[in-house]
């Protein structure tokens, strides 16, 4: 009985010296991974940092130089000389994230094959996380015009990005309230002033305008606030598409309807730079503008058939997204 109870205790103990040594194997493996994640994160930061300081830097010397111009012609040369610089930056960058990170980016849709450098176009995109940005440019640098955003008139004050938005001739745009414009209906008034403006200045050149029609990030939070009526987005706002098709219509070849799916869920640039966005699935779909949406009126016949026209867009974009996450779950590629 002695001999059978050493014996297993022998056995015991050997079967838990396996174990430690397993745990200990995971444990060096989660902390090589962790080490790995902060090298990759500082390296790849301080790269994009390096990166956009030699472009940003003669982009705004060049836009300086452009604003003291007195004739038109030749701020409109220089003018292309800035969209070169900001491709060259734009490709700079998804080199380092092809380079420095594991992250693919996978396109679908029948939108790559109808795009044109010299053409306009209207880009119409879901909004999950910063890293949409550098996606969307990503996907369309040099083969569509250069994608210009309607930014936040605080962001002017990003250190070097700031400046480089206004640099491109980014619209920089004063949002107001809801409860702002309750009270002040004029500033509704001056943001459609605004958008127009903005959009005039595109006339001279092609250009391809980003609007995020849901207005913010998407969480499970806001789409249950808004009681959207979607699984994966938030309701679509039609004001700003509007405004767009009211000021350059006429020039706008189509719509780019972009989908944007994280299968693993909503990175935010940390995580990119870290390497934990393993891939990034995105949808790219070209849409006629119907005829009678490319200047629409402020009656309530006109703007209805707007929003009916988006939201029909938002419910197929709605569908793909879960599509594409079904797919995933159940371990397709």
């Amino acid at each position: 009985m002695l001999r059978s109870s050493s014996g297993r205790r022998f056995q015991c103990c050997a079967e838990s010296d396996q174990v430690s040594l397993g745990l200990a194997d995971t444990s060096c493996i989660l902390m090589y991974r962790s080490w790995l994640a902060v090298v990759r994160l500082a390296l790849a930061g301080a790269a994009f940092i390096v990166n956009t300081v030699l472009h940003t830097l003669p982009l705004i010397a060049m836009a300086l130089i452009k604003w003291l111009l007195p004739v038109a012609a030749w701020r409109l040369a220089l003018g292309r000389v800035l969209v070169l610089l900001a491709e060259s930056w734009i490709a700079a960058n998804s080199v380092l994230i092809e380079k420095l990170t594991p992250t693919r980016i996978v396109v679908a849709g029948d939108g790559m094959d109808r795009l044109q450098p010299d053409a306009s176009y209207l880009v119409l995109c879901n909004h999950q996380s910063w890293v949409d940005i550098p996606v969307l440019q990503h996907v369309l640098n040099r083969r569509a015009p250069l994608l210009r955003f309607f930014l936040k008139q605080q962001l002017i004050w990003v250190p070097l990005l700031g400046l480089a938005w206004w640099a491109l001739d980014f619209p920089f745009m004063r949002r107001h309230s809801r409860e702002a414009i309750a009270r002040r209906p004029e500033l509704a008034r001056a943001d459609v002033q605004a958008t127009r403006r903005a959009c005039r200045r595109f006339r001279d050149t092609p250009v391809a305008v980003m609007n995020f029609v849901e207005g913010t990030r998407f969480t499970d939070a806001k789409r249950q606030a808004q009681s959207s009526p979607y699984q994966h987005l938030l309701r679509p706002k039609a004001g700003g598409v509007a405004q767009v098709f009211a000021a350059m219509g006429d020039l706008l070849t189509g719509v780019l309807d972009v989908t944007i799916v994280y299968p693993h869920g909503r990175p935010s640039v940390i995580d990119l730079f870290a390497g934990r966005v393993a891939r990034v699935d995105v949808d790219l779909r070209w849409r006629t503008i119907p005829p009678g949406l490319l200047a629409p009126g402020d009656d309530a016949p006109a703007q209805a058939g707007l929003r009916e026209w988006l939201n029909a867009l938002w419910h197929e974009k709605d569908q793909r997204i879960e599509r594409r996450l079904a797919t995933d779950s159940s371990g397709g590629d």
